[in-house]
């Protein structure tokens, strides 16, 4: 049974979530101070965090990035903050969805599955089964064809396929790409996108594994090898 750590210091918010969620057959742990959220996680571990940004203690966004800095726990931030700068800024440092309040609890019980449908461990073996990178050459294998692309091209996929399910914006992907600090634009992410796509599509035919998520950046579908 999956665990979830429930970050919300409105008590009747944080209590209706747990009974959404235990309905939904899951079990839950809630956490009302920001400053307490890392330590419990180090300590008992858990399956997905819902993180609020506004918790008393800690900004959501640095406790985001300290939990990156140890664990791949799938985070959905829950905010009140609903300008587009701060959606982007939560998936930089690296939570993998977000709900804006106020929301259904029935849509947070279904993205709650959705995230962890995405990232679960049996869809990234199945992606490795089937689609094989060759950093030494920049060679893409799928069964018994293979093909080759550029150093950048290669380099996103790869970064992408490390996540499967992770949304990586633009300017994280540029930064990851270019270490050198060059100063590039999300028109020039997408052109390569948009070429490694192809090829991508000339190698296994009806199958979309680089999927474009509106507003935030990308994300390597896993799931589509099934």
């Amino acid at each position: 049974m999956n665990r979830i750590l429930i970050v919300e210091d409105e008590p009747k918010l944080a209590s209706l979530e747990a009974d959404y969620l235990h309905h939904a057959g899951f079990q839950t742990h809630c956490l009302s101070q920001g400053l307490a959220v890392v330590p419990w996680l180090k300590d008992n571990g858990a399956d997905l965090v819902l993180l609020d940004l506004m918790v008393p203690g800690r900004d959501g966004l640095d406790i985001c990035r300290d939990i990156r800095s140890f664990s791949q726990v799938p985070i959905i931030i829950v905010t009140a903050r609903i300008e587009e700068i701060d959606r982007l800024l939560g998936l930089e440092m690296g939570a993998d969805d977000y709900i804006c309040k106020p929301f259904s609890p029935r849509e947070m019980v279904a993205r709650v599955k959705a995230v962890l449908r995405r990232l679960q461990p049996q869809a990234a073996n199945t992606a490795e089964q089937a689609l094989r990178l060759h950093p030494q050459s920049f060679k893409v294998q799928y069964d018994d064809q293979e093909i080759e692309l550029t150093a950048v091209e290669f380099q996103l996929l790869h970064a992408l396929y490390q996540h499967p399910g992770r949304i990586f914006s633009r300017s994280r992907l540029m930064d990851l790409i270019y270490q050198d600090q060059r100063i590039v634009s999300d028109r020039t992410i997408d052109s390569h996108i948009k070429k490694l796509r192809k090829k991508l599509a000339e190698l296994i035919p009806g199958k979309e594994v680089i999927h474009s998520v509106y507003g935030a950046g990308y994300r390597y579908d896993a799931q589509n090898f099934d």
